[in-house]
């Protein structure tokens, strides 16, 4: 499938789009340092900048490029053209509000976790979940809780796709073990993370999914190990989110 995918790039394209996640990662570059990160020529790449310059897609400040503003109207695009996502990102900011940790909801693409929507509550700790950031959907509590909604045969697709690289000692990198725990997610309704993503961090999971039982996506809270444990870990925050996941569903379904 990788061999086909392959076969059908265009070469120019793809060397534009890794001109763009460079800039992205690096908040801006130089000419020559692109040049030298992508192992091409550099006039190869001032055709890629300044064809992008033209279209106001990158900006120049003095030797540095960075991307533009354009890209804002196509992230909220993408990001909003679905009503149920609106109805999402209420339900994280009141779940940041009443819990004043960090909520999130997450949605899968590509076989990957991807952050819609996320909101800071007074007492959360930073971490680096920037909205659109893409990460390994198998450790996380939403991308498990994600996984556990999806068929067999999705699941496998995407574990054959992407493997379970592991982020931290805590990382589940097994497959029957993967799959033993998303058959325990079934059961309870929500998942765990417990620093499989981040040392020192947990999270609670829960899935929202259509009618049909298709998954929409996953919303979580998440904060450091000193405060969820206990009580608040193992009820509290688990009936919560199941509350919350559940009357988002039911909006969902009027919409």
């Amino acid at each position: 499938m990788e061999d086909n995918r392959s076969q059908n790039r265009v070469t120019t394209t793809e060397t534009t789009f890794k001109i763009i996640e460079l800039l992205k990662e690096q908040d801006g570059s130089c000419l020559s340092e692109i040049a030298a990160e992508l192992d091409l020529a550099k006039s190869t790449v001032h055709r890629h900048l300044s064809t992008l310059k033209d279209l106001e897609y990158v900006i120049q400040e003095g030797d540095v490029y960075r991307t533009g503003l354009r890209f804002l109207a196509i992230g909220e695009q993408t990001r909003t053209r679905r009503s149920e996502y609106q109805l999402a990102q209420e339900k994280v900011t009141a779940l940041a509000s009443e819990t004043e940790e960090r909520a999130q909801f997450i949605t899968e693409e590509y076989g990957r976790g991807v952050y819609i929507f996320r909101e800071i509550g007074e007492h959360a700790v930073q971490t680096d979940s920037e909205i659109g950031k893409r990460i390994p959907i198998h450790a996380t509590a939403a991308g498990k809780a994600i996984l556990a909604s999806l068929s067999d045969n999705r699941v496998n697709e995407i574990l054959e796709q992407r493997g379970l690289p592991s982020l931290t000692k805590h990382t589940i990198t097994d497959k029957s073990g993967l799959l033993e725990e998303l058959d325990e997610i079934r059961e309870r309704g929500y998942s765990i993370n417990d620093q499989e993503n981040t040392n020192g961090l947990r999270a609670i999971g829960v899935p929202v999914e259509y009618e049909n039982g298709e998954p929409l996506g996953a919303l979580s809270v998440s904060g450091p190990t000193h405060r969820f444990q206990g009580t608040l870990f193992e009820q509290t925050l688990p009936n919560l989110l199941l509350g919350t996941a559940n009357e988002l569903e039911l909006n969902i379904q009027y919409l």
